[in-house]
């Protein structure tokens, strides 16, 4: 049997988007190389001594070395960021649509959302391990102070938006507040929804690793902890990394869920 030839427009299509692609990620890869090729000239010349920065090589050993222990601890660092995102998501959306439906739920709430985001971590955390101990709950109860209010502003923002005619319309065809609220709020606040939850999904790995510097047993904040009080600086820079890459992991995942939910992005794209 013959080989089955692609269309002639078909591969042309696929090289514009492999272009594409390419241009678009091309700028962000150059700057990382950069910065990693000076990082590298800066500590292996002797211009910055390695007791103030270590070199990318040594950070790399680090790594290496302890991956396993640091794939322990990042686990737990992990399940308490995506549990306290979890909640932070159903109480952002509960609030949201309340201040939404209630003019004066919006004028008390939103006042204690804006107080909540003002007061440092670092000094909120040493009080919940003093009513809750050491174990997740604090650290939970941290991520989800940290991470539902870009998630509740911009669904708060998104059903406020809403094109009124399309709500006008529905409401002279019959329509109730729930079924306006599903078939227009909602679809229109997405696009606000996903994007103040990757801010929220990056917050939520810091604060469950600021939670663990002031006590726990298991994160990667107390093994940050640890490696800090030895003055073993390339495994700091290490764990350091290591957030950096689950962070981008959890908005990369966002993403993902953002194209699945809303296709007509996609169509958008293409058309452009």
């Amino acid at each position: 049997m013959g080989r089955i030839q692609m269309p002639e427009h078909e591969n042309s299509r696929k090289g514009r988007d492999a272009i594409a692609r390419f241009q678009k990620h091309a700028p962000a890869v150059l700057n990382l190389l950069a910065i990693a090729a000076a990082w590298l000239v800066l500590t292996e010349g002797g211009i910055v001594p390695n007791y103030m920065l270590p070199s990318p090589v040594a950070v790399v050993k680090a790594f290496v070395s302890d991956f396993p222990t640091l794939m322990y601890h990042s686990g737990v660092s992990l399940a308490e960021a995506i549990l306290g995102l979890l909640i932070g998501i159903v109480l952002a959306f509960l609030i949201a649509v309340l201040m939404d439906r209630f003019i004066t739920c919006r004028r008390a709430l939103y006042p204690v959302m804006v107080v909540t985001q003002t007061i440092p971590t670092v000094a909120i955390a040493p009080i919940l391990v003093l009513w809750m101990g050491f174990g997740m709950a604090p650290k939970i109860t941290l991520v989800v102070i940290t991470t539902f209010f870009p998630i509740a502003v911009g669904l708060l923002d998104g059903f406020s938006g809403v094109d009124q005619d399309a709500v006008d319309l529905m409401r002279s065809m019959g329509a109730g507040r729930r079924q306006i609220f599903l078939q227009i709020k909602l679809p229109s606040a997405l696009g606000q929804f996903f994007s103040g939850l990757k801010i929220s999904a990056s917050y939520s790995v810091v604060g469950a690793v600021v939670a663990e510097w002031l006590g726990g047993f298991r994160g990667l904040g107390v093994y940050m902890t640890r490696v800090r009080k030895a003055y073993s600086f390339d495994k700091m820079f290490a764990v350091i990394i290591l957030i950096v890459i689950i962070s981008l992991l959890l908005i990369a995942v966002v993403n993902l869920l953002r194209r699945a939910v809303m296709p007509w992005e996609r169509v958008q794209e293409k058309r452009s």
